[in-house]
């Protein structure tokens, strides 16, 4: 069945559509390796991930290699391709996942394990890797939890451990090679154990002792011991500065990223992150000067982020930041930092920061006390934390955001106590100014390949028993609580912790309904414990403390860095030893970097002092723009059809501003804290329908020379299915009161024209639709200007409307009219063909 069926039965088709600007789209068949990216979330989520677009334009960038997308569907997909037994599709081709040669699926984080099933049963393929064959598409993961995927290892063929830029195109390469020599799937996976960080799981056999505890893994192929991780030795293979994929509706980091560097070093001994990213990798502030001009120029973004691990330890970060801000600020595009540390607000900085509209600044405390935060190596003083909350404050920001985990190692009650005593005096830092604090507190998972991977976990009860002790102790209408859900938490560490044994309690809580885990209205730990019971799995188990001489399930797994560095590091913690920063501080024998293709790369760029220049550092509220006498008015004639009539009203308002400053069009701006363009549409078009007739005025400061020429250049920045079809100077901004606009339908089942004519003949014609969540009745029988059916079916329907007066839609009409079920409604194909204004109703002129 053609996917775009379903895109009118679901909640989010633009999740499914494939219509974004500078989406990639090849020629199938001259593609001789295909892959298919996969990431185990909503759209939403997933497009937010800067690496599986990195690995879309590198692919896409051979000739010989067709890459494309596709996100883990929401139940109503999952269940609409379920009952018609379809599969699956790729955003682009629209192709079912099973086609192609290789899914490659991100692994970003444990609660989305679930999901994973989900992605491959909806593709119509077996889960485990040993129920399938020749003809299925190889089952490739990387990503963060490719560092401990036991719990999932048996459903894939392979797992990439560590940079995915050079590995990818190796990969690539042995399939091609694969598929032109003809190797056998068990050849194959046997030969890609040469690409080094990638791991096959089907090589390595576990073993278990009388009591069921996890016993070690039996390598299966000679010298294929253990898998070291990649290592992209310089960013500059990283990113060519493709132009980004720019999303049709809002997703949650909705701008341009550009990675400044990879890799934190800092040693917080709960982090993860910071030893399967190390070493540090910067780029030079020339690239990112350049992926960003390129970025914003090519996507139209509004805001552009700095992105790494700890922006704030940029080498670089003061020149770059000002030229940054020098050059986007005034083209009324916002540059932040969202992974600032405490200390590293230097004045400078700050005076830039002054300069962009501000939201929340977040800092990251995690403990209440110094001692404890020595235990973790957070590198940070109540001094320290206090100084940056005044200092943002005095910025302009009003509102803080504290970051913390209970249940560290050695914590104790005083530790808990001193938190929210620490939030109240973070608050009291404005000193008087509007401020107010936000505290967000969750349960510490002990993370393989840290040095307390070894340390128990809190229980669920002992979770809810330290939130109710912060709710107690943060009771303050200018101090908001959030926490982190302890079952969420628990589920996490489990999966965090475990071995093989728990595929199958994936595989069956994933038949009882498991989905999305990660979104607390999804997750149902009740489905868990039922599958847990069912596998004979004790799930509180995995919590417990492991032994030093304990064999842990991802011990076969190498990140780099020397086992015996991790437990220093654990007992250096339990000391309240520091361990600094080897990006400045000299190395600490950590074991990863050989220094000669493995080493720190960090920028070394002189950083003069900045004179303080007239005006510099207050905000840039009037960025260029003409004064407001510059007015020229134009009215944007376009068509809207195919996919694009999926698209919300307010989304295709973000889509027209963004299309606008890819074409350079000069446009005014309003005034004020926000400004935004000086734009006015049609009036909305309802979800789902075509039309050959919209319009929209804009408000110019520069007169447009060619107009034909300015059509065809916004058209070329819009998605497809959108279209410019002429652009005429106005000397009015004019919207009509009484509109005519007719419509085109075609219906997918037959119709019975006597009850066109019964609705034709009838004085009233009352018909019940919601409005506001409140049921109403509308006679629809004076806004039906022409009803009719020509001899093939497809119907002419002609509807008046009036500003301020409730309306019905066409599919209002239709459905009352001929009984459509609700299933028939959403297949009703309407395109609006034309419009005109009624006599002497033009009412309003700007």
């Amino acid at each position: 069945m053609n996917p775009d069926h379903f895109l009118s039965l679901v909640r989010k088709p633009g999740r499914y559509s494939g219509n974004e600007f500078n989406i990639i789209r090849k020629v199938w068949d001259n593609a001789e390796l295909r892959v298919v990216l996969a990431f185990p979330d909503l759209y939403e989520i997933g497009m937010s991930h800067q690496g599986l677009q990195i690995l879309y334009h590198l692919l896409n960038s051979r000739d010989d290699v067709l890459a494309e997308r596709v996100y883990a569907p929401d139940t109503d997909l999952e269940k609409l391709l379920a009952e018609e037994n379809s599969s699956l599709f790729s955003l682009e081709s629209h192709r079912p996942v099973a086609d192609f040669d290789m899914l490659a699926i991100t692994l970003p984080y444990e609660l989305c394990y679930a999901n994973i099933l989900t992605i491959l049963a909806s593709s119509n393929l077996p889960f485990f890797s040993k129920d399938r064959n020749e003809s299925h598409p190889l089952v490739f993961g990387g990503g963060p939890c490719a560092f401990h995927p036991e719990p999932i290892a048996d459903f894939f063929d392979a797992i990439l451990l560590g940079d995915g830029e050079e590995a990818i195109l190796e990969i690539g390469d042995m399939l091609l090679a694969a598929k032109q020599q003809k190797w056998s799937r068990k050849d194959l996976l046997n030969r890609l154990t040469s690409i080094e960080g990638v791991y096959v799981p089907s090589l390595f056999e576990p073993l278990y002792k009388e009591n069921g505890d996890f016993a070690g893994l039996t390598p299966l192929k000679q010298g294929y011991s253990s898998v070291r991780r990649r290592i992209l030795p310089s960013l500059d293979n990283s990113d060519s500065g493709n132009a980004p994929l720019v999303p049709l509706f809002k997703i949650v980091h909705d701008r341009l990223g550009i990675e400044v560097a990879r890799g934190c070093t800092r040693g917080c001994r709960f982090c993860q992150a910071g030893v399967i990213y190390r070493p540090v990798r910067e780029r030079t502030p020339e690239k990112i000067m350049e992926l960003a001009r390129s970025g914003i120029a090519t996507s139209g973004f509004e805001d552009l982020a700095l992105l790494s691990l700890s922006s704030g330890d940029y080498s670089c970060l003061t020149p770059l930041l000002i030229e940054l801000m020098d050059t986007f600020v005034p083209k009324r595009v916002s540059v932040s930092l969202p992974s600032m540390r405490v200390g590293t607000l230097t004045p400078e900085i700050m005076r830039q920061i002054k300069r962009v509209r501000k939201t929340g600044f977040t800092v990251a405390p995690e403990a209440g006390t110094d001692r404890l935060r020595r235990v973790i190596n957070k590198g940070i003083t109540e001094t320290d934390l206090l100084a940056t909350c005044e200092s943002a404050f005095e910025l302009g920001w009003k509102l803080i955001k504290l970051y913390f985990m209970f249940g560290l190692p050695t914590e104790t009650e005083e530790d808990l106590a001193a938190l929210p005593e620490l939030a109240r005096k973070a608050l009291a830092t404005c000193h008087g100014r509007p401020g107010k604090v936000t505290v967000s507190a969750s349960t510490f998972v002990p993370k393989p390949h840290t040095p307390f991977q070894w340390e128990p976990q809190l229980g669920i009860d002992e979770g809810f028993s330290r939130i109710d002790f912060l709710k107690k102790n943060l009771k303050n209408n200018r101090i908001q609580l959030r926490w982190g859900d302890p079952r969420q938490s628990f589920l996490e560490g489990v999966l965090s912790r475990g071995d093989r044994k728990l595929s199958r309690l994936i595989a069956s809580a994933w038949e009882k309904g498991a989905r999305f885990d990660a979104w607390s209205d999804h997750l149902d730990l009740q489905t868990w414990r039922q599958a847990a019971i069912e596998q004979e799995i004790n799930l509180e188990h995995y919590l417990r403390r492991r032994d030093f001489d304990e064999v842990l399930p991802w011990d076969h797994l190498d990140s780099g860095l020397d086992g015996e560095f991790f437990r220093k590091e654990y007992e250096k913690g339990l000391a309240e030893g520091y361990t600094p920063d080897c990006r400045n501080q000299g190395c600490q024998k950590c074991g990863l970097c050989d220094f000669k293709k493995v080493q720190p790369v960090v920028c070394k760029t002189a950083e003069s002092p900045v004179e303080q220049i007239e005006g510099e550092g207050e905000p840039d509220s009037a960025a260029s723009g003409k004064a407001d006498d510059d007015r020229f008015l134009y009215c944007f004639h376009y068509q809207r059809l195919g996919r694009t009539r999926f698209i919300s009203h307010l989304e295709l308002l973000q889509l027209f501003f963004r299309t606008f400053r890819r074409a350079e069009l000069p446009l005014n701006f309003s005034h004020g804290f926000n400004p935004s363009p000086k734009v006015s549409f049609s009036p909305a078009l309802p979800l789902g329908t075509e039309s050959l007739a919209e319009y929209l005025f804009v408000d110019l400061h520069t007169p447009l020379d060619d107009l034909d020429d300015w059509a065809g250049r916004v058209s070329s920045q819009l998605p497809e299915g959108l279209d410019v079809v002429r652009i005429e100077k106005c000397a009015k901004k004019i919207i009509p009161e009484k509109v005519r606009a007719d419509y085109r339908i075609d219906i997918d089942r037959g119709i019975d024209p006597a009850e066109i004519d019964r609705f034709v003949e009838s004085p009233e014609y009352p018909v019940t639709v919601i409005r506001k969540k409140k049921k109403r009745d509308i006679d629809a029988r004076p806004q039906v200007a022409d009803f009719s059916v020509d001899e093939k079916g497809r119907i002419s329907l002609s509807l008046l409307s009036e500003i301020g007066k409730a309306s019905l839609k066409p599919l209002d009409i239709l459905a009352a009219v001929f009984s459509l079920t609700q299933k028939e409604v959403l297949g009703v194909r309407v395109v609006k063909t034309k419009w005109q204004p009624l006599d002497d109703s033009i009412v309003k002129a700007g």
